[in-house]
């Protein structure tokens, strides 16, 4: 039916009720009468819309809806937006117990973390983590059993820089504990939700620091009285200490002695590196608590699954890797099996050359494995039990001859640390081919009991993997391995690069004989006798380097370490070996 010009006539409508019962409309005739607008004159009819007028509201007011009063911060926009169905309401007005958390962290961060890493980042993150937990139960959020375990896993992570002193996993470990933190804000499942959940916190700075001003604007307003008590009491407690404190301190050694090393050391020289640290702690604090307050549910987003495929299409691809797979592993066997022996003869070469050609290509096809099956489970054809079954066959033995492939890897690796030694690299990328083993193992796991937590299940495993890693403590390793290789042999050992590792080796190096021992410890001992860290940026590990020391100081001089050499024997003995090979591994 077209559409009647505004203004024009209806044509007449028949009387009676409706056939189905329902309540007659009313009649224009019996309507009741428009009230009249604000410069409207009674008694005049206002004029008909013209039809573009008409449309054009429509427009707006169209707009207009997309516009929720409940969500304040969001700004008006013209349709729907890519993210505006996973962003939630505007939360309730910050609790005041929230606003006290993030102070505490803030003054917590300028006044601990300007020292180096150690216990304070533990300290630091109790307040914030606090302030996390009374926001989300001030918006009505439960805590629930994969919420608590990205906490727990987070807050453990942050006790690797409390134990050990190399900043390589302690940089992992901080990284690992802030994606963690993120995903315990926002609670994601899916893979993108963890993949962005572990980065998502990033998105409530802003908010966070709107969110925090206008509690504290309208809270000032409302109790401008006890505002002012606080901060008077809090004036007199802190003047108090000081007096007292100085007068203490003064009167025995002893306590001055306590009382500076438990009082963080406050310079004016340090204070834009301690504003900088209060306004992280702060605004980090805040978003953390806008994050568990509103939290973004980035598991709205998803990806849509690819055309599935014929299955012959979609698995005589795969089926050649499989069989490519099986032909390279039943060589890798013979090794593996201990027949190394029968390979040498073919090749020609020895152990360290025969795991140098390999390891790192197979590390990579490990790689590629992975970003295979991923691809192929995008088009895998989806038709019925058949094709589910085809795809977990065709799958599940390519990922069981990929852990074939993890193994001899790491078979390789073996070969090459026992001919040159262990060295951070080394341990490093073996770590990482053990956790990708993990990987294939939890894939094979879903193929069984299906995948719905196999994204959190990969993100618990690399988080575990991070911590194992920092808690056993690598250049212990990697010192405690040359040590033992030098003891067995006695022919070489690399001082020049084991003094640069850090003091959480001492202990396996206070094993070597002397010279060796000191000249593989004078590094390590200037080091720590330079530095003056207080007790909450000192690691368990560089405070049993230090008493070490302190009982077995390290004696040699610069001419005796020097007349050892790289390789840790007297010149003349060196039989170059090491030389030949440097370029395989810089570290």
């Amino acid at each position: 039916m077209s559409e009647q010009p505004p203004g024009a006539s209806e044509p007449p409508k028949a009387s009676g009720p409706p056939a189905d019962g329902s309540p007659t409309p009313p009649s224009p005739s019996s309507s009741p009468a428009p009230q009249p607008g604000p410069h409207a004159t009674q008694g005049v009819e206002p004029p008909a819309t013209p039809a573009h007028l008409h449309a054009q509201r429509q427009r707006v007011q169209g707009a207009q809806q997309t516009w929720q009063p409940g969500r304040p911060w969001q700004p008006p926009v013209k349709g729907p937006g890519a993210t505006a169905e996973l962003r939630p309401a505007a939360p309730p007005l910050i609790p005041p117990a929230v606003l006290w958390a993030a102070l505490a962290t803030a003054v917590l961060s300028a006044l601990l973390l300007g020292d180096g890493l150690g216990v304070n980042l533990l300290i630091v993150a109790v307040p914030a983590a606090l302030a996390a937990g009374f926001a989300a139960r001030a918006a009505g959020r439960r805590l629930r059993p994969w919420t608590a375990t990205w906490a727990v896993g987070g807050l453990a992570l942050l006790a690797v820089p409390a134990l050990r002193d190399a900043g390589w996993p302690t940089f992992l470990a901080v990284v690992s504990a802030f994606a963690l933190g993120s995903l315990a804000l926002h609670g994601s499942r899916s893979w993108l939700g963890v993949l962005i959940g572990s980065v998502g916190t990033l998105d409530s700075v802003a908010a966070g620091l709107r969110w925090g001003w206008r509690g504290v604007r309208e809270r000032a307003d409302d109790s401008r009285g006890r505002w002012g008590t606080a901060v008077r009491t809090t004036a007199v407690a802190v003047g108090l200490l000081v007096v007292f404190g100085t007068l203490f301190a003064s009167a025995d050694a002893a306590f001055a002695d306590l009382l500076g090393r438990l009082t963080p050391d406050v310079s004016i020289v340090d204070g834009p590196l301690r504003t900088f640290l209060f306004l992280v702690g702060l605004v980090g604090a805040l978003a953390a608590a806008r994050t568990a307050a509103a939290p973004v549910r980035w598991d709205g987003l998803t990806v849509k699954s690819g055309k599935p495929r014929g299955r012959t299409e979609w698995a005589l691809p795969l089926i050649v890797l499989d069989l490519l797979f099986g032909a390279f592993i039943t060589l890798q066997l013979v090794v593996l099996l201990g027949g190394y022996d029968k390979v040498r003869e073919k090749t020609g070469l020895d152990h360290a050359e025969y795991a140098r050609q390999g390891f790192w290509q197979l590390l990579w096809a490990t790689l590629l494995t992975l970003l295979v099956i991923a691809v192929a489970l995008r088009w895998a054809p989806r038709g019925g039990s058949r094709d589910r079954t085809l795809v977990r066959t065709v799958l599940g033995t390519l990922c069981v001859l990929t852990l074939v492939v993890v193994a001899s890897a790491l078979r390789r690796m073996d070969l090459y640390v026992e001919e040159y030694g262990l060295t951070r690299l080394r341990i490093s990328v073996a770590a990482m081919e053990l956790w990708l083993g993990v990987v294939f193992v939890l894939i094979l796991a879903a193929g069984v009991f299906g995948a719905r937590f196999l994204p959190r299940a990969i993100a618990v495993s690399a988080a575990a993997a991070v911590l194992a890693f920092g808690v056993i403590s690598p250049d212990s390793v990697v010192a405690e391995q040359n040590v033992q290789r030098f003891e067995d042999d006695r022919t070489s050992i690399d001082l020049d690069y084991l003094k640069n590792l850090s003091a959480d080796a001492v202990p396996a190096l206070d094993k070597l004989p002397e010279p060796q021992r000191s000249c593989a410890l004078r590094v390590i001992q200037g080091e720590l006798r330079g530095s003056d860290s207080p007790w909450y940026a000192t690691s368990w590990g560089e405070a049993r380097a230090e008493e070490i020391l302190r009982e077995r100081p390290a004696t040699a001089d610069h001419r005796t370490c020097h007349g050892l050499g790289t390789d840790g024997v007297r010149e003349g003995e060196r039989d170059g070996y090491e030389q030949d090979h440097d370029d395989y591994d810089p570290y």
